[in-house]
């Protein structure tokens, strides 16, 4: 795996992104203190703790200790260091495929809770519709990516430099994805604003509490998704058309 930063000098000055893709169980950390390390994944982290009200001497010890830890947690796939066509194959296969999946269900569930539910907490609509409208960007974001731009950065795999792509350099498909995964994560955002943070009250059933289990996870996998795109695939792309 790449070398991770050493000091707290070079954790304050590397970009979040950088520093899950060193080393992915930072994810966790990042997450427990709502950092967005993956459409935010380009800042600093002293940036993102003081954007968000942190101290960010409690966001790098807990860094250190992972890091610490690390020597007893089986090693991560480093995807800084596969083939592009083998971090294609593994989005499409694992996060757009776990998508595919989750989201009728998530749908489904939305639905029932709020004609459960929905006269006595209108919120749950709200969540629902939020969540029906990201899920049918995220069915199109797909199928462009399927489509259109996964095989041209498997094309740059095979061969290095453009194509000759119709959309001239493959930064425009791809700051056009990056929009759109701007848009995914804001939903989600408004999502768990909505909810209280997934906070249920008494009267929740247990397709509720299904749901809000469901939402968390989809999130998590989100997160983990756009970054591995955002943060690796997307510039090392950028890179190999321009070697």
């Amino acid at each position: 795996m790449t070398t991770a930063p050493e000091t707290t000098s070079d954790l304050l000055t590397a970009t979040v992104g950088q520093l899950v893709a060193e080393n992915p169980d930072r994810a966790r950390i990042f997450e427990a203190f709502d950092i967005d390390y993956c459409c935010g994944g380009k800042k600093p982290l002293s940036l993102a703790c003081r954007e968000k009200g942190l101290d960010v001497r409690h966001v790098v010890a807990a860094l250190e200790a992972s890091r610490k830890e690390a020597g007893a947690q089986p090693d991560a796939t480093d995807w800084t260091q596969a083939s592009l066509t083998d971090l294609c194959d593994h989005i499409q296969s694992t996060h757009h495929a776990y998508l595919k999946t989750e989201m009728p269900r998530l749908i489904e569930m939305g639905r029932k809770v709020t004609r459960v539910h929905g006269p006595h907490f209108a919120y749950v609509a709200d969540i629902a519709a939020t969540f029906e409208a990201c899920a049918a960007e995220l069915e199109t974001h797909m199928r462009k990516e399927e489509m259109i731009l996964f095989p041209m950065i498997r094309q740059l795999d095979q061969h290095a430099g453009s194509g000759g792509f119709h959309c001239g350099s493959i930064a425009n498909p791809i700051r056009v994805m990056e929009m759109e995964h701007d848009s995914a994560g804001n939903a989600l955002a408004t999502i768990r604003q909505l909810s209280g943070g997934y906070t249920l009250p008494p009267e929740a059933c247990h397709t509720w509490h299904a749901y809000y289990d469901a939402l968390q996870r989809f999130e998590q996998d989100l997160h983990q998704h756009v970054h591995k795109e955002n943060n690796i695939l997307f510039p090392r792309a950028i890179q190999r058309e321009s070697a």
